[in-house]
């Protein structure tokens, strides 16, 4: 089932901000548990609560000690460097998403010059094609020493040839076959 997406107001009504205190709290604690479990770190977790006197700490109070002890035993060159703050953070998302800009820009200009390029073709093709179909295909000219008689052949016309069924398929009209081959006509 899906849920619908929660607005982030303060629950007003006491008795009900209390009962999604608890569940939320119960489904983070399965989550630090599953995160645990499934990445093998050791997460923690320090929740103030107004309806309890005690902060929670969760997986306990030893384990909260073990996982801030050995925080702490990481030298300052390893813990700095993979600190990030606010500014240096977006700069480099600036940078990534220029590069990401750059990139697409390029790949569209490619496709922009390839498009240019067929259509230029496909151009060239229909002024050959209309030649084509201006001209007849056999022209005779007449001179003094070809023989008296002419023979005057037909103009070809372009003619479009019919839909071709796919390659692979079994649906082929036998009359289609038969028209075309020129050895039945």
């Amino acid at each position: 089932m899906i849920r619908k997406k929660v607005k982030l107001l303060y629950i007003t009504n006491d008795s009900s901000r209390k009962a999604n205190y608890k569940k939320r709290k119960k489904g983070l604690m399965r989550k630090m548990s599953e995160l645990s479990t499934l990445c093998g770190i050791g997460p923690c977790a320090i929740m103030y609560s107004p309806y309890e006197s005690q902060p929670e700490v969760w997986p306990s109070r030893i384990g909260f000690q073990q996982v801030l002890s050995k925080f702490k035993m990481i030298p300052e060159m390893e813990e700095r460097k993979n600190l990030v703050n606010q500014e240096s953070f977006l700069s480099q998302r600036t940078v990534k998403v220029v590069e990401q800009l750059k990139k697409d820009y390029k790949d569209k200009r490619d496709i922009n010059n390839l498009n240019l390029l067929l259509v230029e073709k496909m151009s060239n093709i229909d002024k050959r094609m209309d030649a084509f179909a201006m001209t007849p295909l056999y022209t005779q000219k007449a001179s003094s020493s070809s023989s008296s008689s002419m023979v005057a052949l037909p103009l070809m016309t372009m003619v479009k040839p019919k839909a071709m069924p796919r390659t692979g398929t079994k649906d082929i009209v036998q009359s289609d076959v038969n028209n075309m081959d020129p050895m039945k006509r």
